[in-house]
């Protein structure tokens, strides 16, 4: 006689996540309240779902009981929450997707959209972030989302794709030393969480680092700090002190030599040919 059988099926798809949308800033059976912008507007939500879904809610919501005698000046767990920093419309777009795993944006909300993203650590949102404004903002809107995800707190949680797509921009208003070191702190923390070596997580935005446009001192101070994690390969290190060599681009993508937004001057910059192959 044959033995019992079992299979997983799956229901409509488009019909849970209808049915899970309801429940998006709703205060019937919430558990958890936010008091979100200026505004002071609240948001009702559900700590399950924060909880299972984002692992910065979770340990926000983690905290102990407040109220008590040990804590009296503890957040109680279901809040409320104050988030003064962030747009009502920007944090439910959050909210929206944690819920329903997609999210409404328009241009008034998606760069902000995409900093929230990064600073929760949501890298599926920060990927439909970053679909939408290269599909539909302008070039300096995308310089400002661009801006904004380095300058976030949340710059580690970013995938090495998503990394090296930033580091792409010309419009970048940082300069290229402070990008080498964002990089490195990057690495070392993806390193660690990925349990793979510096040079293996770091392989794509590292192709992306401008370091012709670094001066010979500041270069020869990151080839030292570069034998302890061999964070950038010592080819590329090699390319860029032949450019300080021949006084040109030589031998060098161009874009590495083209200076961004943010880019400090250094006296051999004119030598650099941005036009060079």
């Amino acid at each position: 006689m044959a033995g019992p059988c079992s299979a997983r099926l799956q229901g409509e798809a488009a019909a849970f996540t209808a049915a899970l949308r309801t429940l998006v800033n709703n205060p019937q059976f919430s558990d958890v309240t936010f008091v979100v912008g200026r505004e002071q507007q609240k948001v009702f939500a559900h700590r399950c779902v924060l909880a299972c879904r984002c692992q910065a809610f979770r340990g926000m919501l983690s905290q102990e009981l407040v109220g008590s005698e040990d804590h009296p000046g503890s957040i109680p767990p279901q809040g409320p929450f104050i988030l003064g920093n962030v747009q009502p419309e920007v944090f439910l777009a959050v909210i929206e997707f944690l819920y329903t795993n997609s999210v409404t944006l328009n241009s008034h909300i998606a760069l902000e959209v995409l900093t929230s993203s990064v600073e929760y650590g949501l890298q599926d949102l920060c990927k439909l972030c970053v679909k939408f404004i290269k599909d539909t903002l302008s070039v300096e809107q995308v310089c400002e989302a661009l801006q904004a995800v380095v300058r976030t707190q949340g710059f580690h949680e970013l995938s090495d794709v998503v990394l090296a797509w930033v580091l792409r921009s010309d419009r970048l208003a940082v300069d290229e030393l402070d990008l080498v070191q964002a990089v490195r702190e990057w690495a070392h923390v993806s390193s660690a969480v990925l349990e793979r070596p510096v040079p293996e997580v770091a392989a794509l935005p590292v192709r992306e680092l401008r370091l012709p446009l670094l001066a010979p001192s500041e270069l020869a101070t990151l080839e030292s700090h570069n034998q302890r994690d061999l964070l950038i390969p010592v080819e590329s290190i090699a390319a860029a002190w032949r450019a300080h060599a021949l006084r040109k681009g030589s031998g060098v993508p161009s874009r590495l030599c083209r200076p961004r937004r943010g880019t400090r001057p250094r006296d051999h910059h004119r030598h650099l040919d941005p036009h060079a192959k």
